[in-house]
């Protein structure tokens, strides 16, 4: 992106409450700062319980974005249960052949994943609102050096081999519970020999011993070249035993190359990966 470049802030799940929207107005003052242009949806807040528009309207708010060829990116600032609800009204095709990137995390987990298994195109799975938190300076500048000036602050982040010594393949996946809402849906990425991330923010060992479950059961761990994991919130704050690393281990067998990284996740101190691109990770 260059200086002055239009962006779009769009909520395609949980709408924001009101008392928000000093924050919000920050983080417009902070893209501003950083030579963006912030451009926002008329669906942002919560109107009616927790939406901010219906799914129809939220999935309009964003393909008009796309469909404008001043917005240079677009921004999701939200997170929640309901983005898979406007999945049937997003225009694959008008995505397919747009050359912006939809970022995004958490529930945006379902948008950023359909775009992959519909059109091939990337996503960024990150979550700007990061600029306003505990390692806010950082996060600018990192975001800041990333997003002007083509450099790789926010995309490099040290990892982890927990088995093997090599793992490379096209990166689907983000958060763990939300991946899952896409199980026989057409919007589910083929999981043959990519990268597969998952991270979590709440659920304990039982919700994750279901959610690998289902992930077996779909074949996940047959196909995959290898897993990637980023941060567990919830499980990982109380310590929580049997830990994910043991989990991912039982179900994934022994011959899988399984990374782990505490710099993708939830954490305010997050950094991003793109979604749908190749990664080549090696043992050091």
């Amino acid at each position: 992106m260059q200086q002055g470049d239009k962006v779009a802030i769009v909520c395609c799940s949980n709408g924001e409450p009101k008392s928000y929207q000093e924050k919000l107005e920050h983080l417009h003052d902070i893209l501003t700062k950083i030579d963006l242009v912030p451009v926002w949806s008329d669906y942002i807040y919560e109107q009616d319980s927790v939406f901010s528009g219906t799914a129809r309207q939220r999935a309009e708010s964003l393909m008009n974005f796309y469909q404008d060829d001043e917005i240079k990116a677009i921004f999701d600032i939200s997170g929640g249960d309901i983005a898979n609800e406007i999945l049937p009204y997003l225009d694959f095709e008008v995505i397919a052949k747009s050359d912006k990137q939809f970022w995004g995390y958490s529930d945006l987990t379902t948008i950023i994943n359909a775009i992959y298994a519909k059109t091939g195109k990337t996503s960024v799975l990150y979550q700007i609102r990061n600029m306003l938190y505990d390692h806010a300076d950082r996060q600018i500048e990192d975001f800041s050096n990333t997003v002007m000036y083509q450099q790789m602050d926010l995309l490099d982040f040290e990892y982890h081999f927990l088995q093997g010594q090599q793992m490379q393949g096209v990166v689907i996946g983000g958060n763990i519970r939300c991946l899952l809402k896409l199980a026989g849906t057409p919007y589910m990425p083929d999981f043959t020999n990519k990268i597969l991330l998952l991270e979590a923010y709440g659920g304990g060992v039982a919700q994750m011993v279901t959610y690998l479950s289902q992930l077996q059961q779909l074949g996940a761990f047959e196909k995959a070249a290898g897993i990637l994991l980023g941060t567990f919130t919830k499980m990982m704050q109380e310590q929580q035993e049997p830990t994910i690393y043991d989990l991912i281990k039982q179900y994934a067998g022994d011959d899988m190359p399984i990374v782990y990284t505490t710099q993708i996740g939830h954490g305010t101190d997050s950094r991003a990966i793109v979604v749908g691109e190749e990664v080549n990770l090696t043992k050091i």
